[in-house]
């Protein structure tokens, strides 16, 4: 990438890019690069940068949605954290700092008209944007087949995807400006072998050799690298006469001059320097270059002037055709005269308008494509390959020696523009009878400006020409070049429109085609915004009862299916999920749920796992019934369309009365039968999801209890891919809440697998696991196999994961550890640096981390050893600084932490000193029981402390404090009665005190 902004990008004196259109093509293809890098590399995305990328932004806080929030000083910050807890993206107009591309693919795909400036912007201040991204280290280590860690390796298959980014992009742009090229790799191969056939006359040779730099020849027939021929060098050559020095010669679009010693592989750009003037010709140039050439080539059979030289060079032409071509050439002759006698039929078939028809496209100002003859450029789908979201393109090898139907399509083309609406029509049907779906008419279709006929047909008023058209478009678009081209060009808008047309066939092959071509992001959110989604919603609007479809119905209910297979495509879209709630599209397909046929219950299907990610939806879902018809088709014997209903009931049942009705549908044994399905993952992963969550509601635990699902799950935590893990795991968090299951999973031998995933990297599988440990650490016998297993070790360093869920999940499990190990205080101290990480995320921002940890230390500080340990690092201060934040969970265990330090030393004052204690008594107030009863320990301890007495009298806790002295509970009746105790002790001596005069 460095090297193409280096070498390609024009850039002014004041280190600014130019605004040229060679400049503004980059700045696109870059754009587009990037909006699509986190969909495309997942995990690269997330990569910190070496250094962040800053620049001064045109961008505000209105143009950052979700995943963003304001901060103190009035900016925005992302929710994503990079594993030193900073957030990746930090706008504090009218700087903004990026730390991955992740964060800068949200940036380029807002829909605002700022992005070109942004991507600007960011070049132009980021000169040695490789270096920032990936370090100066690792930027010289790229050729290295191995690298010191596992950090280096990432960065340095981020590099490799920066460095292939930056020749595909090379790529596009030599297609874009190939149309200013005069000559071509053609015309100078033909000239060199002329020329080399005057080197082999032994003495007697005018030239003593001509010879190439390079060996390879791309693709396009060049031979120069991709960066010198955006400049449209084509090749170099090294020639020697007899009378002269060596001459290095370049060969370059505008014509043939002496450059300063290009040799193969050059790198040294000064090499690449012209030092001659420029020749339309070899020949010119060698003439000027050699006397003995200019006077030796009077008396050379066959005159090398520049006429004569492109007389010869047809002759060799001529010679390949003859030897390659002939029978190509005759198909051509052939499949042209078949147009032409078609078009003498049609006259008797078809009564259209011609002149209006030729008004209308001239109207439309269809404008050529580049003629593959006047392209030299190379192309390539790797680039293509880079803006594709859900796919992987074909890579496309293109050479000088295409197939004859390429030709015959670009023929094709000429009567879509040139033709009435009679030629037009039967041209349509001349391209229906070629296999569109081969590569080589993609190819044709784009070079030659069809893609765009095709779509600007569609805007006639004639059903014929409109199928045709749609047909041609639907066939093709199973390219993904092609998608993406239809997109750039306006295409899918004209598609969208059609959807209004009164003819069925066109609304169904319009959706059929809308589904193909909304395989990535920018297409979905054409058709959102072209109010498509609406559109293809009516189309679900078919038959009152799809299951009873009359003989009339039946053609609009073939139109909704290719509607719901083109909203199945674009509901992979959030905000598209919304449009079609909205639409009122919910409802409809619950309406086409009750079809019998496969092709329409799968996308439907489909389209509601999708949609079920929305709460709205989720509601409709149950409000429309549903649930009971998933269900039902869980027992088709059709794996795909079990695969998604599954995974609407996981998702949705979240929802109490889901379960409920799921459970009261009979769908629990439904799922439970699934579980025998061991061969397929996707299945495994989407039944054992909504048996997870199924399993919330205590009532249909019962059942699986009944089912033996525990034990099957059990025997599921072995060679299990992890999205199939983490609801196995999350399913018997669930069932370790029962006494009896805890058992069962160590009889099982459920506890040694479960302890072994701990050392996993998956998030939502380690906070499974860790619940599931917690649930099991309370049984003693459990317990002590955990203890054996090392598994407090491996518990405790998840403290370290930056994930909150984590951290907070794996501390809730240590507590129960820490209370039920033998030898807990030896345990905890033998760990190294496990009291600085719980010291630590004290200075968390998550309430979950922070009360998750408090409890920790509630537990720790039994121990007097490591009480002085944890007070040593200011525990104390810590806890203090704690006691204003909201939140009972909080509340609750931070009270209970203060409890529990107080005994060490001066810990008791200490804390009245940091001023918990007038907190504390608002602790009181909480209407959480356990938050009043932990904050009763808490003010017993600090009691003791004669200076906290005074404040607690002073903060008019003694009142409530004797309420609790009525407790059920034993502890904290006895509590709350020393604490007024310890108080009514102190205050009268300290009332008296005060009275007596002064001295």
């Amino acid at each position: 990438m460095g090297t193409l902004l280096t070498r390609s990008a024009k850039w002014s004196s004041e280190d600014k890019l130019d605004f040229i259109p060679l400049n503004e093509l980059l700045l696109k293809e870059i754009m587009l690069y990037v909006a699509d890098f986190s969909s495309l590399h997942p995990e690269e995305s997330k990569i910190s940068f070496e250094e962040p990328l800053q620049w001064n932004t045109t961008l505000d806080s209105n143009d950052f949605e979700a995943d963003y929030e304001l901060n103190d000083s009035g900016g925005v910050e992302s929710k994503e954290k990079d594993e030193n807890g900073i957030p990746t993206l930090e706008l504090s107009p009218p700087t903004i700092s990026v730390r991955n591309f992740n964060q800068l693919a949200n940036i380029m795909n807002m829909e605002n008209d700022k992005r070109l400036d942004e991507v600007r912007a960011c070049i132009e201040e980021n000169r040695m944007i490789e270096v920032k991204i990936v370090g100066p280290t690792v930027a010289r280590m790229i050729d290295k087949e191995h690298s010191q860690d596992e950090e280096s390796e990432c960065k340095i298959q981020l590099l490799r995807l920066l460095q292939d980014m930056g020749k595909n992009i090379g790529r596009k742009l030599l297609k874009e400006i190939s149309e200013k090229f005069r000559l071509n790799p053609s015309f100078v191969d033909n000239e060199v072998e002329y020329l080399q056939g005057f080197c082999s006359l032994g003495e007697d040779s005018l030239l003593k050799s001509v010879q190439y730099t390079s060996d390879y020849q791309h693709p396009n027939g060049c031979r120069a690298p991709l960066w010198r021929q955006i400049e449209g060098e084509m090749c170099y050559l090294v020639i020697e006469t007899n009378d002269t020095e060596t001459l290095y010669i370049t060969c370059s679009s505008s014509g043939f001059f002496l450059n300063m010693g290009v040799k193969h592989d050059e790198e040294d750009e000064s090499a690449y320097g012209i030092t001659s003037d420029v020749f339309k010709s070899l020949v010119d140039l060698l003439k000027n270059k050699s006397q003995l050439f200019a006077e030796s080539s009077q008396d050379i059979q066959g005159p090398l002037s520049t006429p004569k030289l492109v007389d010869a060079q047809t002759q060799l032409s001529l010679k390949r055709i003859e030897r390659k071509s002939t029978p190509t050439e005759r198909e051509d002759e052939t499949k042209t005269s078949e147009i032409d006698e078609s078009q003498k039929e049609a006259k008797n078939v078809s009564h259209f308008s011609e002149s209006s028809y030729a008004d209308q496209l001239s109207s439309m100002k269809v404008k050529s494509q580049l003629q593959p003859g006047e392209v030299f450029s190379e192309t390539s789908s790797e680039s293509d390959q880079s803006y594709e979201e859900e796919e992987q393109p074909a890579r496309r090898q293109r050479n000088t020696d295409l197939p004859s139907e390429y030709w015959q399509i670009l023929k094709l083309v000429k009567y879509l523009r040139a033709g009435d609406q009679t030629a037009t029509l039967l041209t349509l049907y001349a391209l229906m009878d070629y296999d569109l779906t081969h590569e080589t008419y993609h190819w044709a279709m784009q070079d030659s400006g069809g893609l765009k006929v095709l779509t600007n047909i569609l805007h006639l008023d004639e059903v014929n020409l409109q199928l045709g058209s749609l047909q041609i478009i639907r066939d093709v678009s199973h390219n993904a070049q092609t998608r993406r081209a239809i997109v750039d060009n306006g295409g899918l808008r004209s598609i969208v429109n059609v959807l209004d047309s009164k003819n069925k066939d066109v609304k169904a092959l319009a959706a059929e085609t809308i589904a193909n071509l909304t395989s990535f992001r920018r297409a979905r959110r054409t058709v959102r915004k072209y109010n498509g989604i609406s559109k293809l919603v009516k189309l679900l609007d078919c038959a009152p009862d799809i299951a009873n479809v009359d003989a009339k119905q039946e053609k609009d209910v073939e139109v909704a299916r290719f509607g719901v297979l083109a909203l199945w495509s674009c509901s992979k879209s959030p905000k598209n999920k919304e449009a079609i709630h909205n639409a009122g599209g919910v409802p409809l397909l619950g309406r086409l749920l009750k079809s019998t046929q496969m092709n329409m219950l799968i996308p439907v299907v489909g389209i509601l796992q999708n949609c079920a990610d929305e709460e709205s939806c989720k509601d409709d879902i149950q409000t429309e019934g549903m649930i009971k018809d998933l269900v039902q088709n869980l027992s088709i014997d059709n794996d795909e369309l079990r695969i998604h209903c599954a995974n609407v009931i996981f998702k949705c049942a979240e929802n109490k009365r889901t379960r409920t009705l799921v459970n009261e549908s009979r769908g629990l044994q439904a799922l439970v039968s699934l579980l025998g399905k061991t061969e397929n993952k996707t299945l495994m992963a989407a039944a054992t999801g909504a048996i997870w969550k199924c399993s919330l509601s205590p009532e249909n635990l019962d059942v699986f209890q009944e089912q033996k699902v525990l034990e099957t799950l059990i025997t599921l935590l072995d060679n299990q891919p992890e999205d199939v893990l983490v609801n196995v795991v999350g399913a018997l968090a669930e069932f370790a809440q029962r006494p009896a299951n805890k058992i069962t999973i160590r009889k099982c031998g459920g506890l040694q697998p479960l302890v072994r995933l701990l050392i996993g990297r998956n998030e939502a599988l380690l906070v499974n696991v860790t619940r599931v440990v917690e649930a099991c650490a309370t049984d003693l016998d459990n317990m002590a196999i955990i203890q054996e297993l090392d598994a407090i070790r491996w518990v405790w360093s998840l403290l370290k994961n930056p994930n909150p869920d984590v951290q907070s999940s794996a501390a809730w499990a240590l507590c129960p550890c820490i209370e039920n190990a033998k030898e807990a205080g030896e345990m905890v101290s033998s760990l190294m640096g496990a009291m600085e990480l719980v010291i630590d995320l004290l200075k968390s921002s998550n309430d979950d981390v922070l009360a998750s940890i408090c409890a920790v230390i509630a537990k720790i500080a039994k121990d007097k050893y490591n009480l002085a340990v944890l007070t040593d690092y200011e525990v104390v201060s810590l806890l203090a600084k704690l006691t204003d934040r909201p939140g009972d969970l909080l509340r609750c265990h931070l009270a209970q932490a203060i409890a529990q330090c107080c005994p060490w030393r001066n810990n008791r004052a200490a804390f009245g000193e940091a001023g918990v204690l007038p907190h504390l008594a608002q602790y009181l107030k909480s209407q959480d029981t356990k938050v009043r009863h932990s904050t009763v320990m808490a003010l017993h301890q600090l009691s003791k402390e004669s200076n906290n007495c005074i404040i607690m009298h002073s903060e008019g806790v003694v009142k409530p404090l004797i309420h609790f002295m009525g407790c059920d509970d034993d502890k904290v009746r006895n509590a709350a009665a020393d604490c007024v105790r310890n108080i009514r002790l102190l205050f009268p001596n300290q009332s008296r005190a005060k009275k007596s005069p002064r001295m």
